[in-house]
């Protein structure tokens, strides 16, 4: 069975975090493939203001090309719907029925899992691989594995990550400020944010 790690996010824009957070997983669990996921809809962002998919779709291509089993998947953008997790899940399992599909997620996402739409189909259907930061501690992050492993019987992994702290809203406003951001993304993407003009003079919190 092929194990293959899903790595969504709105990518707005991808950095050296979500690379080292996708390399860590498919290291650590010795996956076939990481799937990068942009968001097409992502339903937690409404009423924010969000780069058009094809700019971020085409910043995680940039990203990525160089790494084999690294894959760009444009499946949510061939979705009407918002997209949700659970959702999107469901559909890759109908689609890929020999696959097992591990969610790859920031120590954040496990305490707000409860408030996504339907968490117990995300559950039920990947594996979740957790980043283990520093601003969570071991002991709280076991406690939330345990209390959502005993009521929605989940399968979750935690992963040591490195202590770098990045975002990709400290992008942007560094981008506005006209403050570099080298070595914050790779080479090609801050090439392509400058030659697009993308988040000069922007203050969304996308």
């Amino acid at each position: 069975m092929k194990k293959i790690g899903i790595m969504g996010g709105t990518f707005n824009p991808i950095h050296y975090g979500h690379l080292m957070l996708a390399e860590n997983a498919y290291d650590s669990m010795k996956l076939d493939e990481i799937w990068f996921m942009p968001s097409a809809d992502p339903p937690h962002k409404s009423g924010q203001v969000i780069l058009p998919y094809s700019y971020r779709s085409e910043m995680t291509e940039l990203a990525i090309r160089d790494v084999p089993y690294f894959i760009k998947s444009d499946f949510e953008s061939q979705r009407s719907k918002p997209s949700y997790t659970a959702e999107t899940l469901r559909l890759l399992h109908e689609q890929y029925p020999n696959t097992e599909f591990y969610f790859i997620m920031g120590a954040d996402s496990l305490f707000q899992l409860e408030t996504w739409y339907k968490p117990e189909r995300v559950m039920a259907q990947a594996i979740l691989l957790v980043a283990v930061r520093d601003h969570h501690s071991t002991e709280e992050m076991h406690q939330q594995i345990d209390y959502l492993q005993n009521k929605y019987n989940a399968r979750i992994q935690l992963m040591d990550m490195p202590g770098v702290d990045l975002s990709s809203v400290l992008i942007r406003k560094r981008v506005e400020k006209q403050q570099t951001i080298r070595f914050f993304v790779p080479e090609r993407i801050r090439k392509y944010i400058i030659e697009h003009h993308l988040y000069e003079g922007s203050s969304e919190n996308a």
